[in-house]
């Protein structure tokens, strides 16, 4: 297998923009990462897509010729991948290996989701469809009900606290209100937090990421050559998908997720590293509880103990270890489909040490978390400089 290098990358903001539709901002994703190198795009071999629910949201079905034709990636494999919340972070996993095995030079990754066109009880019906629909959903649980359960246990397993939960917003909109890509640039005191509307009890309004509307768009391209396109590449030394039971009651423990052990496990064999080097984090906060367990999951911290972990201040701009310094979905926004590729153009934001105040001061080394349904799906990425 080949050393693989992400050699642009690009993204729109994220938000709710109801004059823009699906393809136009899949389009102006990927315009912005042929921008970002030296690549025209005749030169694209293969084209992939992260989607959720493009169909339940536009009505739209077909969707990767329908935007690498618009885009102007013509005549080439165009690909679309579903994988719930993962979606775009499995795209990258099936674009990394199709480098990495020769097959193709560069390709690129997009990932997308318009998700305000349609009502929040809509939408939140549609983002059920990734739940177990014969037994949770037609029970009448949401993914909201579904992690305050998650939460509920690891409260009563670990001792895990609301205000640990309310940390982790906190940080997070402190980071998203320096992000200008970010959906809500809104900094929020720990009163605010433990004060939000109740959503599914111990979850708030603070403690669920956002319904929002964005892409992003990554090239990949063999490290020997990224030299061509660019003086920034970014290497990928791990990427591994893994996978579990979509229902809450066949998994063996809810506290914790076995699809990101599994996954984090594979990605530092690849890289050659240990959860011990990871300098920085993009993990999926799809809620407040998904981030405490995902520290532990990824070896970050020993299980019960990623709540005190974020209390403690270690996962901010200027901790230890900075976790979701773009915001991540809590603060910048979750556009389903988009925020895998997302993470990555985060990473290597922070990699080539672009990423203005919200810029972290050890930034070699960084990996990223994406997370599909309540752990049925994952893929783990670790990105370091070349």
């Amino acid at each position: 297998m080949r050393p693989v290098a992400v050699v642009a990358a690009g993204k729109t903001p994220f938000g709710a923009f109801p004059e823009l539709d699906l393809r136009t901002l899949a389009v102006q994703a990927g315009e912005k990462c042929l921008a970002n190198a030296r690549i025209p795009r005749e030169r694209i071999e293969s084209f992939y897509l992260g989607n959720f629910a493009g169909p339940a949201f536009v009505g739209q079905n077909h969707l990767a010729p329908y935007i690498s034709m618009e885009l102007g990636i013509r005549g080439v494999p165009s690909t679309r991948v579903e994988a719930a919340c993962a979606s775009s972070g499995s795209a990258f996993f099936h674009a990394w290996a199709e480098v990495a095995a020769g097959i193709y030079d560069l390709v690129m990754v997009a990932g997308v989701e318009k998700m305000t066109s349609q009502s929040t009880a809509r939408t939140t019906e549609i983002l059920a469809s990734a739940g177990d629909l014969a037994g949770e959903i037609r029970a009448g649980s949401t993914f909201a009900s579904l992690f305050a359960m998650i939460a509920r246990r690891h409260m009563y397993q670990f001792g895990t606290k609301k205000a640990h939960l309310a940390a982790v917003a906190v940080k997070n909109h402190a980071a998203g209100a320096l992000n200008p890509d970010a959906h809500m640039r809104k900094n929020i005191t720990m009163e605010q937090a433990l004060a939000g509307r109740p959503i599914a009890d111990p979850l708030g309004l603070y403690d669920c990421s956002l319904i929002s509307d964005g892409a992003a768009a990554v090239i990949l391209a063999p490290l020997e050559r990224a030299a061509e396109f660019t003086e920034k590449p970014v290497r990928v030394l791990g990427v591994a998908q893994a996978s579990d039971y979509v229902a809450l009651d066949e998994k063996e423990d809810i506290t914790t997720f076995g699809a990101v052990r599994r996954a984090a496990e594979k990605a530092y064999r690849m890289a050659g590293v240990g959860p011990q080097d990871i300098e920085f984090a993009e993990l999926h906060d799809c809620f407040t509880i998904a981030e405490i367990i995902a520290t532990e999951d990824l070896g970050f911290v020993t299980r019960g103990c990623g709540g005190p972990y974020a209390m403690e201040g270690h996962t901010g701009l200027k901790g230890s270890r900075p976790i979701n310094a773009s915001g991540g979905l809590k603060s910048k926004g979750h556009p389903v489909g988009a925020t895998g590729v997302a993470q990555i153009c985060d990473l290597v934001q922070q990699i080539r040490g672009e990423a203005g105040p919200r810029q972290v001061a050890r930034h070699s080394l960084g990996l990223a978390e994406n997370l599909g349904g309540s752990g049925a799906s994952c893929v783990v990425s670790i990105l370091g400089e070349v």
